[in-house]
């Protein structure tokens, strides 16, 4: 398994992304930059998180154009894993890869601290097994979910809420949604399952050093999957 840390001007988690996949998934990863063209020789694409092109315009939009864009599109549709983290899942939803969008927070506020998560997708290769509420850091301003009725029903029809911000009890109430999000939505995911986007860091958390370890747990699926362009 081999992955692509993609870099835009203003990635300020790529270098996490990186050490997190080599150091401690132990999988192949290498930066590729925005301008690129191709992928190949890669079998996975992590989008991280920051401020691509200093979202001057809206959270991602800009990304969503870059040439690197179409290579990931062609590799999404293959059924390779993509995740896009904080910043990285801004730019799947403005790319279309992911459905609905991230706004500013409720509170209009950056919001920077340590969440719980509840896995509410357990099939798909990024929650296979997280059966009980983990715990992740975010930092953010922008990263209220919200979709239109219709992509609502999909959502939970097809079973594309990955996870929902919940306390340590596992209960999803307005008291542990950081953003405001709808429905308590962290993460979704396409129709495929392959393709998933996240708003907490789970690359800042995989060693007891950092503040904990779950992110082991969702970053470990680069690890089970093997599906060479």
């Amino acid at each position: 398994m081999r992955v692509a840390v993609i870099q835009f001007p203003g990635s300020n988690c790529d270098q996490d992304a990186l050490h997190s996949l080599r150091d401690d998934i132990g999988v192949e990863a290498d930066y590729v930059w925005h301008d690129s063209n191709s992928l190949s020789g890669f079998d996975a694409v992590f989008v991280p998180g920051g401020f691509s092109y200093g979202d001057y315009l809206r959270c991602g939009a800009m990304a969503s154009h870059a040439p690197i864009m179409k290579s990931i599109r062609e590799l999404a549709a293959s059924g390779n894993p993509v995740i896009g983290v904080c910043n990285g899942f801004q730019v799947l939803c403005e790319a279309g890869l992911l459905p609905g969008a991230l706004m500013r927070n409720a509170s209009e506020k950056f919001v920077c601290k340590d969440v719980f998560l509840k896995a509410e997708n357990r099939e798909s290769i990024w929650t296979r097994g997280v059966e009980k509420p983990i715990r992740l850091p975010i930092a953010h301003g922008e990263g209220r979910y919200i979709c239109d009725p219709e992509t609502r029903v999909q959502l939970r029809e097809l079973n594309q809420i990955a996870f929902r911000y919940v306390n340590s009890e596992s209960i999803a109430d307005d008291s542990s949604n950081p953003n405001g999000s709808m429905d308590n939505i962290a993460g979704v995911l396409n129709e495929k399952g392959n393709v998933f986007g996240l708003m907490p860091h789970p690359e800042r958390y995989t060693k007891k050093v950092l503040g904990g370890c779950d992110g082991i747990m969702i970053l470990e699926a680069l690890q089970k999957v093997a599906s060479p362009l």
